[in-house]
């Protein structure tokens, strides 16, 4: 036992005011009941006797105490009993049926041929179980406090230092993101105005330059006006180089036209950081994975592709299936392509693709009038103006539109890939979803409603939800 132990005040039957200090024991000294629970010990037993080595009294609390008999617990009392049915006294324990009995009961009466141990004995063993439980008491009390006092103050002292340091990192962060944005403000701010008043400068120069050649003009056909009518016929006839040097003068005028010099450029507010933080807080939403009704439509799948009963998957067939589907308008022929069943043409949506391990695919939108018949570039996604995609192939990521590929730098290769179209600002973005990093983004005027497109030539491709 350890020093700590503190004294329990027990009070014995055989020395009503002296008590007994427990020596420790060794741990092969422990009886059974050392492995059950603490409270368990309490339920008595026949499991041995437990000898211990007492060496000084247990101190007695407000004078001696009288216990009173309790057969049920097995505790004896220091007042003699008398067997009812033998008048002998009770001075032995039945350990089956858990009472107290006297010699003839375990001979020849009810507990014949039961378990059963002098009173002493039984005692005894009661008074070792209570002082084992009173030692485990004390060591799990000692072991809370030592958690308290040790344990829960320094992991105290250790989340007021985190906390503190969350709440710094936060603050420097948003700190920094502020003075980015501040930054990136107060630039595209200037770009903005800039644009607008060399914009507003072309719109001054055209006003001045189309209204002096309007007056011009007006001038030009007032006197050729004035000429045709009030010139007698022999004049007239002398003033053939005239009327023709002031026709020539009309006709330098020229057309007016209206150009992109007249027009705000749309660059002058984009921004990859405004872009990407817009993109990521809309990413970052509940609807980061698009609407739940968003599948492949059948109708549109090729030949080359088998779509999974969900409408969610498409899978690449490398040998063309004996028979083909039904013929239907909306089908590619030629091309492995396949488009969603949402049209969309206001809001914000986004949408992610499960790439996987496919080495050559394409995400992205197209027009609904996209060609869906022949092998042409009509009907192939990217190389038309109708449709937008992120394309892999042969290990190389592009941007293509219209025939035209933008290479993409991917410092690793996405396993999903995600658009998210902003129809108010007109605004295509392709995405990795991991990082949400912008692998490209398009800013143009879209003249109809855009449908997802995909297509896959290896492997398969999944819409997520």
């Amino acid at each position: 036992m350890s020093d700590q132990f503190n004294s329990c005040e027990l009070t014995s039957s055989n020395t009503p005011e002296r008590g007994l200090m427990v020596v420790p024991v060794g741990k092969s000294d422990k009886m059974d009941c050392e492995e059950k629970p603490i409270f368990s010990v309490m339920g008595g037993g026949e499991g041995g006797v437990k000898q211990r080595v007492f060496r000084d009294t247990f101190a007695t609390s407000g004078g001696a105490v009288s216990p009173t008999s309790d057969t049920e617990s097995g505790i004896f009392s220091a007042e003699c009993e008398l067997c009812v049915e033998h008048e002998a006294e009770l001075d032995w324990f039945c350990g089956t049926e858990r009472k107290l009995i006297c010699p003839h009961c375990a001979t020849v009466g009810s507990c014949q041929g039961h378990a059963v141990v002098p009173l002493s004995t039984r005692v005894s063993a009661v008074r070792n179980q209570l002082v084992d439980v009173c030692e485990k008491i004390q060591l799990q009390a000692l072991r809370i406090q030592k958690f308290i006092d040790q344990t829960l103050t320094v992991k105290e002292q250790k989340l007021q230092v985190a906390a503190s340091r969350a709440r710094e990192q936060v603050l420097a962060q948003v700190s920094a993101a502020r003075e980015a944005l501040e930054e990136e403000e107060q630039r595209l701010l200037e770009e903005v105005q800039s644009e607008e008043e060399r914009v507003e400068q072309c719109l001054l120069t055209q006003r001045a330059h189309w209204s002096q050649a309007l007056e011009s003009l007006s001038q030009t056909r007032s006197r050729l006006v004035h000429t045709l009518t009030h010139t007698p016929d022999a004049q007239l006839v002398n003033s053939v180089e005239d009327i023709a040097e002031r026709v020539e003068q009309a006709e330098g005028v020229g057309e007016p036209c209206d150009t992109e010099q007249l027009n705000l450029k749309p660059s002058c507010s984009d921004s990859k950081l405004l872009k990407g933080l817009w993109a990521t807080a809309v990413l970052l939403g509940p609807n980061a994975y698009g609407s739940p009704d968003l599948t492949f439509d059948p109708r549109t799948v090729s030949p080359l592709l088998s779509l999974s009963s969900d409408l969610c998957t498409l899978t690449f067939l490398h040998k063309r299936p004996r028979h083909s589907p039904p013929y239907d308008p909306a089908r590619f022929d030629c091309w492995p392509n396949a488009l969603g069943s949402v049209s969309m043409s206001s809001g914000t949506h986004s949408w992610m693709v499960d790439v996987g391990q496919s080495a050559a695919f394409k995400v992205g939108v197209c027009y609904p009038s996209l060609e869906r018949k022949g092998s042409g570039n009509e009907a192939r996604l990217g190389y038309n103006s109708e449709s937008w995609v992120v394309s892999r192939y042969d290990g190389d990521y592009s941007f293509c539109h219209d025939g035209r590929k933008v290479p993409l730098q991917v410092v690793r290769r996405p396993e999903r890939i995600g658009v998210l179209l902003d129809w108010s600002s007109q605004t295509l973005v392709f995405y990795e979803a991991e990082s949400r990093a912008v692998l490209y983004s398009v800013t143009q005027q879209f003249t109809a409603p855009l449908l997802p497109a995909c297509a896959v030539t290896d492997r398969s491709i999944t819409i997520l939800h």
